[in-house]
């Protein structure tokens, strides 16, 4: 029986790594050629899946925190990066598709395994929601289709062309999403960096005006953003479509995450130095507000609308890869239904790609034609769904490092225990900020998935008793290690 072993272990040692259920399995024979993403793609996906529509609106939704908010962004930004050394970490441990969830279940277990999975396919379909409904706002600049049925059609246009393309090869979405990355970091950039000559400090506005408390102040702005680094786990979770990746995941996860993190600090710093304070708070555009007190006027609005146009349909072409992904390695592993780890022979997961596609589309209806309310709550409950994997990652991590013997300094022991729990208190921090009522709707989300995972069990014969050879997966493709 083959097993995971942690690289820094000897692998000598029997003690280092006992043969458990819960061993994540390696990919399976096959899967490692089907990797076409290089590191530029992968960091791509990372960046694209991280930079959506969200931050064109971020300078002016912090702006309504004070400059507290800069601090957020900063605190906010170091965990982020701590998330994203974790996974580079668990990506060079566990090679396999999935990402967090292959993390979890490595550690853990088979169940919590699943959880991981479930939390973050509800994660990528509803945030692919919540992009597209801002895609509408900026696609509107030109078209002023302003009716609801104009709006769900601007916005299924915009969800089904990423999912034609990713249903094309992820040779072509990898590609797409490079394009789409190039195009809309570099007027960002810009704006980032020749914004900084602009600044004057009288814009900036008071420290405070939340009405809050310090720490109030500070945790309030700081749930806003993290949203906003949703998409730094895109290389670990496509991990069977990286072509190195034991190598790469790492590097594409830290890469990105810090080129996010960057030009968030720096934009956000820049349109709050550029546009006064007064200006900002109510600014739906405060990108093109930059850019006019910048310049003196000019076509700004439209040229910040056609950016914001292709962040927001690159952001939808990872992220409708991801939402495929997880449950493809969930399913491999027999915890998923199996029909989501049936791939072409381009080896897309074609299932995975139309449901998410069709839950979507769904979500982004329904919030046309019923309520803004009720959809901004889903999102609230979305960005819970966000940090279960990141929280079930930092803890895989404090597992491995914890539990396992290794042939490693005492050193580098420390200083990767140490992003271990800094990563861990992030995500607790996060959920505790999301709010009471947020964290137990997600809990009933979460538990809703329950069901779905003893279905899948039950037809695979895992509750016959005395029957071991009923209760092993059965899945087209699985290793021998997935089958033992």
């Amino acid at each position: 029986m083959s097993h995971v072993v942690d690289p820094t272990t000897p692998t000598s040692s029997p003690a280092a790594a006992p043969e458990t259920s819960s061993q994540a399995p390696a990919p399976a024979a096959g899967e490692t050629s089907q990797g076409t993403l290089g590191l530029p793609q992968a960091t791509a996906l990372v960046v694209g899946g991280v930079l959506g529509t969200g931050i064109f609106l971020l300078p002016a939704t912090l702006a309504k925190y004070g400059t507290i908010s800069i601090l957020a962004l900063g605190l906010v930004t170091i965990g982020a990066l701590a998330i994203a050394a974790i996974l580079g970490g668990l990506g060079a441990r566990v090679p396999a598709a999935g990402g967090p969830y292959a993390y979890a279940r490595a550690a853990f277990g088979e169940f919590p395994g699943f959880l991981t999975a479930w939390s973050f396919w509800i994660t990528a379909w509803v945030g692919n929601a919540a992009i597209a409904v801002a895609w509408v706002g900026y696609v509107n600049y030109f078209l002023h289709w302003d009716s609801t049925p104009g709006k769900i059609a601007i916005a299924l246009v915009g969800l089904w062309i990423p999912a034609l393309i990713n249903l094309s090869g992820v040779g072509n979405a990898g590609l797409f999403q490079v394009v789409t990355t190039v195009l809309k970091v570099v007027p960002l950039l810009f704006v980032a960096v020749v914004g900084l000559f602009f600044v004057e400090g009288g814009n900036f506005g008071e420290f405070n005006t939340s009405g809050e408390n310090f720490l109030g102040a500070l945790q309030v702005s700081a749930a806003l953003v993290v949203f906003a680094y949703s998409g730094i786990e895109a290389a670990s979770v496509a991990a069977r479509k990286v072509e190195n990746p034991e190598r790469d995941i790492g590097r594409a996860s830290i890469h990105g995450t810090f080129a996010c993190a960057a030009l968030y600090m720096l934009s956000t710093i820049a349109v709050m130095g550029t546009v006064p304070h007064a200006e900002l708070v109510d600014s739906s555009a405060p990108f093109s507000d930059a850019l006019n007190h910048m310049f003196g006027g000019g076509p700004w609005g439209g040229v910040m609308a056609a950016v914001a146009i292709v962040s927001g349909i690159g952001a939808l072409n990872g992220w409708t890869l991801l939402c495929a992904e997880m449950p493809y390695a969930a399913a491999k592993d027999g915890v998923f239904p199996r029909r989501f780890a049936v791939v072409d022979r381009a080896g897309v997961p074609v299932f995975g790609v139309l449901v998410a596609a069709v839950l979507t589309s769904v979500v982004v209806a329904v919030n046309h034609v019923w309520s803004e309310d009720a959809f901004e709550t889903i999102l609230l409950l979305a960005t819970v769904t966000t940090v279960i994997p990141y929280l079930s990652s930092a803890s895989a991590q404090l597992f491995w490092l914890v539990t396992r013997e290794r042939a490693v300094t005492r050193a580098a022991l420390a200083k990767d225990l140490t992003i271990a729990v800094a990563g861990l208190l992030f995500a607790l921090w996060m959920l505790h900020g999301a709010g009471m009522d947020a964290v137990l709707k997600s809990l009933i989300m979460l538990v809703l998935g329950i069901p779905v995972h003893l279905r899948v069990k039950a037809a695979r014969g895992a509750y016959r008793p005395g029957d071991k050879e009923a209760s092993r997966v059965e899945v087209e493709g699985a290793t021998p290690a997935m089958r033992e």
